[in-house]
């Protein structure tokens, strides 16, 4: 009796074990989304299921919901450096959910002996979900109607702010940011095709970003990524918003840094945006092979940076030194735009017509982007310390500041707003203000200031958000228009090498 309640209780473990693995989508046979407490869940269960894995809470929503962030590694997460670290982060958008499920199925599926191998090379963190408010509503923003994707400059926000304390303790060298993409508009409609791509990636595109890195991104990845989709039946294209052709130009996605490709990437991250098609009627239509599709495209990244990990690891430590040191480009871009290159895109498209693929050529495709203003890079800036928005600003983004004293080979210049004009900035409209450089030659007093020093990892980033004409800086944001005013100095001093 005692043998066959021992052979019974083995049974049962197992059947545990292997329910407990199953998701709450293939649980409820593909047909309800995954609710935040089945989630939180299945979080849990995995978490107990394998030394592989450590669930941890990094912070809390807005409507206090935890914010999970699963970490596989087969060692003490983030203590071997000969390891590369990965972060993939999904549904920021509440109403996309098949990014959420995909990295459900994908936790799963690393749990299974035949996976084990990547985390001999690599320590991953997995966050499912970062907006489980949205989720619980199947709504694009969060609890404060904020959005999360354009919140990673400003750091308002529970769950941004969550993200990058993560980000900044760990530094990952390679990150993707997990999306949909909903191509069912009208005006889709009216021209009578649409886009049909299980999967879209994009790269860094703000041009501040290395060049080795955009240029290893656009040459290996994106060409290993279409295989390795193409392979597992799954169809793939480079992220392109913009269109209708003919109507609108086409370009590759935005180059600001407010969001978590671009905020990650400007730090010389491997950095990527990974689209999924929506469902087209509702948030359970075909949501089995979008979840897959999502899953698939997520391992392809963990099996590239398994492959190159010495490359990739070497290149983004090469490049993250330069930041640091302060050996980069003397001009930083704060005003670009996307311009043609002479090229022609044969853009995959499905006909509403004949429900069939068709291939239609881009004539206005705008691949290249360009700086139309650059500003000196300064050794630093002087933030007031009366600006106490600014210097929270500067701890939500752990940067580096002290005291200053002011010593002979230096001059503090400041900005005077003679006028406020606008400017287009990807069919939106922003601040472009009309600046004059002058040099503060009477003394100030220093102790009412502190001194960000460019010379850090954050380096792009400072100079992107702190100066005035920047169209993807802080200015650009309602909580810090208060900054221009036309007529009067900008309050925030450059400091540069005396000439």
């Amino acid at each position: 009796m005692k043998k066959i309640y021992s052979s019974v209780c083995v049974l049962m473990l197992s059947v545990t074990i292997t329910f407990a693995q199953q998701t709450p989508l293939e649980k409820n046979n593909y047909s309800q989304i995954t609710s935040y407490g089945e989630l939180s869940g299945f979080v849990n269960e995995l978490d107990k299921s394998s030394d592989l894995l450590t669930v941890e809470i990094i912070g809390k929503s807005v409507e206090n919901r935890n914010l999970y962030v699963m970490k596989f590694s087969n060692t003490e997460f983030g203590k071997d450096e000969n390891k590369i670290s990965v972060l993939i982060f999904a549904q920021q958008h509440g109403n996309e959910q098949s990014g959420k499920e995909g990295a459900l199925l994908l936790a799963s599926n690393l749990l299974k002996p035949e996976n084990r191998y990547l985390f001999e090379k690599i320590d991953f963190a997995l966050i499912p979900q970062m907006n489980p408010d949205g989720s619980e509503k199947n709504m694009r923003r969060n609890g404060n109607d904020a959005d999360l994707n354009r919140n990673h400059l400003i750091l308002t926000e529970p769950e941004t702010i969550a993200l990058h304390k993560l980000f900044d303790k760990y530094l990952f060298e390679a990150t993707m940011d997990v999306h949909e993409y909903f191509p069912y508009g009208d005006t889709w409609k009216n021209y009578g095709a649409r886009f049909n791509n299980d999967e879209e990636i994009g790269t860094n595109t703000n041009i501040n970003v290395s060049d080795e890195i955009r240029n290893f991104q656009k040459k290996k990845y994106l060409s290993f990524i279409k295989n390795y989709l193409n392979e597992r039946r799954f169809t793939y294209f480079e992220y392109s918003p913009g269109g209708p052709p003919e109507i609108d130009y086409i370009r590759h996605s935005t180059f600001d840094i407010n969001d978590g490709r671009q905020s990650l990437g400007i730090q010389n991250t491997f950095s990527f945006i990974q689209e999924g098609l929506n469902g087209k009627d509702n948030f359970v239509d075909n949501i089995r092979h979008r979840a897959e599709g999502q899953m698939t495209g997520m391992i392809g990244l963990l099996e590239f940076c398994f492959n190159y990990k010495d490359e990739i690891k070497n290149l983004v430590q090469k490049e993250r030194e330069k930041l640091i040191s302060n050996d980069v480009p003397n001009n930083v871009a704060v005003q670009l735009e996307h311009f043609p290159d002479g090229s022609k895109l044969e853009l995959p498209l499905l006909s509403y017509y004949s429900n069939n693929d068709t291939i239609v050529t881009v004539n206005d495709y705008r691949p290249a982007v360009k700086s139309i203003y650059n500003v000196q890079r300064p050794k630093g800036y002087l933030i007031p310390k009366s600006l106490l928005e600014i210097i929270e600003w500067t701890d939500k983004h752990s940067l580096t500041y002290s005291n200053y004293k002011k010593s002979d080979d230096e001059q503090i210049e400041q900005y005077y707003i003679s006028r406020i004009d606008s400017m287009d900035f990807e069919r939106d409209t922003v601040v472009d203000p009309a600046v004059e450089v002058k040099e503060i030659k009477k003394s100030f007093r220093e102790d009412e200031y502190i001194f960000i020093p460019v010379s850090q990892l954050k380096n792009n980033l400072i100079v992107t958000a702190l100066e005035p004409k920047s169209e993807i800086g802080l200015v650009t944001y309602k909580k810090f228009e208060y900054l221009l005013n036309v007529g009067k100095d900008f309050p925030i001093l450059r400091v540069v090498s005396r000439q």
